[in-house]
């Protein structure tokens, strides 16, 4: 019995016992009832019944699984029936079990699928093709515009393959094309050519921004540039980001792609190109510094654009540039209550423009800040991709404010006094230390509650002596099973109430008393400068025996504890180092930095460090969106400062 193009007999026939899939788990016997199954159900097959058979993909650095030689005919089989359904799959399954070990003969049948009638077909197939010369028989043959497009761009990745060794009629067909009338055929022509001359791309700037910003142009993209396995059409917009991946190795050319498109668009109210551009132009941002002075004055005319999605990233551009942004900040007021948005971004454009104005420490800003942040925090079901265009946190809205302090603590207690958004704004005032101090009344209740007691007895140790009446509240609020905060209850305590000796023995009993180096509070001593000096060999024995984190805190600690730069700064540097060549240990390079900025001196081999993290073009951040930046510019004026020599606010 055949069905669909196979023979069920010759499957039966197959001895499958000792043969392998590419997984362990994978039981071969499910391969022939795969088979068996997409044969049967004929026209009705789905791509579903198809995966199975990925068991049959060689694995990368593995051997090919022994099935799929014994499986390649059935599958070809499948796939050249025209009455099957899952046609495309089928091939897709082919093209990703191509392996040596396997039988040429059947590869030359799966071949035959390149002159499929089904364009379809086709166009899934061209991967099959593998060398210059297939590619190019097919390319004399092939009419169709929707699989020319794949052929062109496969034929570029075929000569990248095969250097030297390159037919002329190749070079001669992308030739052709490049000098033919079809603008979109003449993209995918740039497009390959860049597969073996990245810098080529970079030359075609003015006609590639012609054509994508031409509107006529832009359904011919859909309907006709298609690459195997990928579901759908390409859209222009989704053209735009790829040619964009193609100038990447040239900084300068793939900036000067996203501000001329952004320009064009702007001026020809091609709202969608628009956004793309911009929405690349972030991206740029958010990589690499040098791009801000080319986007300030984009991002400021475009405020006054009539799409708002278009406003929103530029106001979004503006708000992280800080500082920068001020010559806009009228405009920007002008749009606090714009409500535009975008349907897959998060956040609106007058949330941005208040984000952009409390940026420049503007009133306009400030008024209604605490509150729209708490309406942000209470909002249901918020998502955002962590590299778009997105509204900040809490705490990187407010923590930088703290100069605003008696601005914005008035709206902050009526927020925490109704139960809303209390983590966030928590968090904000142990940042701002003493200037926290008027919340104080407030603050109380939360030490009887569990989940808030913490983050509070934090801020209550970050007042310090000055939040001394909360002692009482304090001391009640112990969680009884608890020793661990019975501890810190009586070290918080005894700190308001400024007996410093007392404090000091009750950390340095714990560190004593820890069963392993740097164990217990070790890194609370700091708090009590050279009056703990006398448990500095232990902080050092605790530094010298640990790695990572534990090791830089420890050697802050023990240079606050002995006022000696030696051998902290050492410890220090292995921090710092390693970002000037390269690596991205940001975190643990902020605080190091901000330890050797309060020592007040570097050495030489850390001053040359600096100045070429200082002179480097890449975010000093790996978090993605808008915090690249913002710890950018946090870790680069340290870096200034260490520079200078001078002590940080």
């Amino acid at each position: 019995m055949t069905a669909a193009g196979m023979s069920l007999e010759a499957l039966v026939a197959v001895v499958w016992e000792g043969l392998e899939t590419a997984y362990p788990t994978k039981a071969v016997d499910e391969i022939p009832r795969a088979l068996r199954r997409l044969a049967l159900a004929g026209a009705d097959a789905t791509e579903d019944l198809c995966h199975p058979l990925y068991a049959l993909v060689t694995q990368d650095g593995c051997e090919t699984p022994s099935a799929a030689a014994v499986a390649l005919p059935f599958v070809v089989a499948l796939a050249a029936d025209p009455a099957m359904g899952a046609r495309v799959a089928l091939v897709e399954l082919l093209t990703e079990m191509q392996a040596p070990a396997l039988p040429d003969d059947d590869w030359a049948r799966a071949r035959a699928l390149l002159a499929d009638p089904d364009p379809a077909v086709r166009r899934a197939a061209i991967p099959l093709a593998v060398t210059v010369v297939r590619l190019l028989e097919r390319w004399r043959l092939e009419t169709d515009p929707t699989v020319r497009v794949a052929l062109l761009l496969a034929l570029g990745r075929a000569v990248a393959r095969a250097g030297d060794a390159v037919p002329d009629e190749a070079t001669a067909v992308l030739a052709k094309v490049l000098d033919g009338d079809d603008p979109v055929l003449w993209v995918a022509a740039v497009h390959a050519s860049a597969e073996f001359e990245r810098g080529f791309p970079a030359r075609q700037l003015d006609r590639l921004i012609d054509v994508f910003a031409d509107l006529a142009l832009r359904p011919r993209f859909e309907e006709v540039w298609y690459t195997p396995a990928v579901d759908g059409p390409w859209t222009r917009e989704e053209l735009v980001q790829a040619t964009a991946r193609r100038l990447a190795h040239d900084p300068e050319a793939e900036l000067r792609f996203a501000v001329r498109l952004v320009e064009t668009s702007d001026r020809t109210a091609d709202a969608v190109l628009c956004r793309e551009a911009l929405d690349l132009a972030w991206r740029l941002l958010t990589e690499r510094r040098s791009v801000e002075a080319a986007l300030l004055p984009l991002a400021g005319g475009l405020l006054t654009s009539p799409d708002g999605a278009v406003r929103l990233r530029a106001a979004n551009i503006l708000a992280v540039l800080g500082p920068a942004a001020a010559p806009y900040a009228d405009r920007l007021a002008a749009l606090l209550d714009d409500d535009a948005a975008d349907d897959f971004l998060d956040g609106t454009v007058g949330e941005f423009a208040r984000w952009a104005l409390a940026r420049l420490g503007d009133p306009r800003g400030l008024a209604g800040l605490v509150e729209q942040l708490r309406a942000q925090e209470e909002e249901p079901g918020r998502a955002y991709c962590t590299g778009d265009p997105r509204r900040p946190e809490v705490a990187d809205v407010l923590i930088p404010l703290r100069q605003h302090a008696e601005v914005l603590l008035p709206a902050m207690r009526e927020t925490i006094r109704q139960g809303s958004a209390l983590r966030p704004l928590l968090d904000v005032m142990e940042a701002w230390g003493e200037d926290a101090l008027p919340a104080l009344p407030d603050l109380l209740p939360l030490l009887g509650d569990t989940r808030t007691s913490i983050p509070v007895i934090r801020i209550l140790r970050a007042i310090g002596p000055a939040a001394a009446s909360a002692v009482p509240a304090l001391r009640a609020c112990k969680v009884l099973d608890h020793p661990g905060n019975h501890a810190f209850v009586d070290l918080t305590a005894t700190y308001l109430g400024e007996d410093r000796g007392t404090a000091l023995r009750l950390v340095g009993d714990a560190v004593t008393a820890a069963e392993e180096p740097g164990g217990g509070p070790i890194d609370a001593l700091a708090d009590f400068g050279l009056d703990a000096a006398p448990h500095a060999e232990h902080v050092r024995i605790a530094m010298e025996n640990s790695r990572y984190w534990p090791r830089l805190t420890h050697a802050i600690t023990l240079w606050s504890i002995t006022g000696e730069a030696e051998p902290s700064r050492q410890v220090l540097e292995e921090f710092v180092l390693p970002v000037a060549d390269g690596g991205e240990g940001f975190h643990l390079f902020g605080q190091a930095l901000r330890a050797l900025v309060r020592m007040g001196a570097i050495g030489p081999v850390t001053r040359a460090a600096l100045l070429t993290i200082r002179r480097s073009d890449g975010r000093l951040c790996g978090d993605g969106g808008y915090p690249m930046i913002l710890r950018d510019q946090e870790l680069r004026a340290l870096i200034d400062l260490a520079l200078a020599g001078a002590q940080p606010a």
